[in-house]
């Protein structure tokens, strides 16, 4: 039984020191959670604090590189920045485009004192026409059948 937790105690000191020196030698940014320094000083407990560097505190490789800082607002993130200054440059460009067309279309187009005026003349030709009807015998009380229709006269 003394042999075995000679080796027992043998093995918890090579876990403990390996742990201290993995610990130790990584970079900074494979630590998870604390600073290096206090996975250090974690890893100094035997066995316990190997078991929690290793499952804990020890970032699988390419874990770093791969989740990288993440801005805390969509303003600090520079590729959200380039894509929305892409899409207000298209978008000023848009609107300029439409301003253009609407200048073009403005110069073709009446303006409204021209309209009002056009407007004014043609409603006094039509009422002119219908004087002249109304002279002619009042068309309004003019029952069908009285000759107006050219379907009547071929009877």
């Amino acid at each position: 039984m003394a042999r075995f937790l000679i080796i027992l105690a043998v093995a918890a000191v090579v876990f403990t020191v390996i742990s201290i020196v993995d610990c130790a030698v990584q970079p900074d940014s494979r630590h998870r959670g604390v600073s290096k320094g206090a996975w250090v000083v974690i890893t100094l407990v035997p066995v316990i604090g190997g078991i929690l560097w290793w499952t804990i505190g020890r970032a699988r490789p390419g874990y770093a590189q791969a989740a990288g800082p993440n801005p805390a607002a969509p303003d600090d993130n520079p590729e959200f920045l380039s894509a929305a200054d892409e899409r207000i440059r298209r978008l000023e460009e848009e609107l300029a485009m439409l301003d253009a067309e609407e200048q073009f279309d403005d110069a073709d187009v009446p303006r409204d004192d021209e309209k009002d005026q056009a407007d004014g003349e043609a409603e006094q030709k039509d009422d002119a026409e219908s004087d002249d009807d109304s002279a002619d015998g009042d068309a309004d009380s003019r029952k069908p059948g009285d000759g107006d229709d050219p379907r009547d006269a071929r009877d």
